[in-house]
């Protein structure tokens, strides 16, 4: 069985305020979110085409895919407005002494 541990991913002072920020941990690509109700993490990767949703528009609770414009719930990962259908695979994240963590 393998423990998951919180693993330091990026400073909150390095985000960007009220944005997407794009962010690595090991070979996953992610997007960290600054949203009206704290900060959430997903896959970077939309889950329609799987055009990076770092370069999407936000606008504090929802991301919108780059490619086709597909909506999806930026706290949750739920599809909002099609072509998306799938929801974004989110990874539990916290802000722990000033660092946002990740549960890997």
């Amino acid at each position: 069985m393998r423990v998951k541990l919180w693993r330091d991913l990026v400073p909150v002072s390095e985000l960007e305020k009220n944005d997407v920020t794009p962010a690595k941990h090991g070979s996953l690509d992610l997007a960290v979110y600054d949203t009206v109700d704290g900060i959430f993490v997903s896959l970077a990767r939309c889950s329609h085409q799987g055009a990076n949703l770092c370069y999407g528009y936000f606008d504090g609770k929802t991301i919108e895919c780059p490619l086709h414009q597909g909506l999806f719930d930026a706290r949750t990962g739920e599809p909002k407005a099609s072509p998306a259908t799938r929801k974004l695979i989110m990874v539990e994240a916290r802000v722990h002494n000033g660092m946002v963590q990740i549960l890997r």
